[in-house]
């Protein structure tokens, strides 16, 4: 299936690693332009050179995604190298899952507003950025990757911090969707990064199983009984970045494997 996304300009942030990394990988494999944003640059080149070498187009672009002038400059800047912006894919947030989360007596007003400050006020300051340069041009696609803590327990600030971004993508879609723009959030579960290795050897140790004990534990949680990889989660965002898939708009993606026992409807 083509896909469409041949010279289309895409955002990714939280690109210099992990799932934002793969889906800029993704995307620049159907040919779209692919600026990668992060706030460590030596990372960022890394991954474009990464890119490039198998072919696609991607440029760094630093930007801390908590401050407001600094993602007003990114978006002129991205637009000032490519012209326009097609494709928004908000990536950006402190890492979860990695280590046991506090209990409610262990969590700091500091920790909670930085959590929401990067995640669910980052990806609206990025939307709110290119939202004006999508609407001149009557198209744009943009993409919130967020999480499964938002349909759980068990992570106080990170079921918070994934509804509040599943109800923002609404309320962007209701409002962008009649200047054909749509919105759509992906939920990941426990996904295989780079960073998996050391977190399967470190969590292995605290509990006192093997390696393999452990990550037979973690496939568990969905019903293929697999890790899920970030180049799947980026799969499925392509998909959702291609104008193909302008029928799915405001719309919650669950992209964990399958979560046993629940319907969602």
């Amino acid at each position: 299936m083509d896909l469409e996304l041949k010279g289309k300009v895409a955002i990714v942030t939280g690109g210099s690693r992990g799932i934002g990394k793969a889906i800029g990988r993704e995307l620049a494999k159907e040919g779209a332009i692919v600026a990668l944003v992060s706030r460590d640059m030596s990372a960022l080149e890394a991954s474009a050179a990464e890119i490039a070498g198998d072919g696609g187009q991607a440029r760094a672009f630093r930007c801390d995604t908590t401050d407001d002038a600094a993602v007003r400059k990114m978006v002129a800047d991205v637009v000032g190298a490519f012209g326009r912006v097609d494709i928004l894919v908000n990536c950006a947030a402190k890492p979860s899952g990695q280590a046991k989360p506090p209990a409610l007596s262990e969590i700091t007003t500091e920790e909670f507003w930085d959590h929401m400050n990067t995640k669910v006020m980052g990806y609206l300051r990025t939307a709110r950025e290119v939202a004006p340069h999508m609407m001149r041009q009557k198209s744009g696609r943009i993409i919130n990757v967020s999480g499964l803590g938002a349909r759980q327990t068990g992570t106080t600030i990170g079921s918070i911090r994934n509804v509040g971004v599943a109800a923002l993508t609404k309320n962007l879609a209701d409002e962008l969707g009649p200047h054909g723009i749509t919105t759509v959030c992906v939920h990941p579960g426990i996904t295989r990064t780079e960073a998996t290795p050391g977190v399967i050897e470190r969590q292995s140790k605290i509990q006192g199983v093997s390696p393999e004990e452990f990550e037979e534990r973690l496939a568990g949680r969905n019903v293929l009984k697999k890790l899920i990889t970030a180049e799947e989660i980026a799969y499925v965002c392509a998909f959702l970045a291609s104008p193909k898939s302008i029928a799915i708009n405001g719309e919650v993606i669950g992209a964990g494997g399958g979560s046993p026992g629940v319907i969602h409807y």
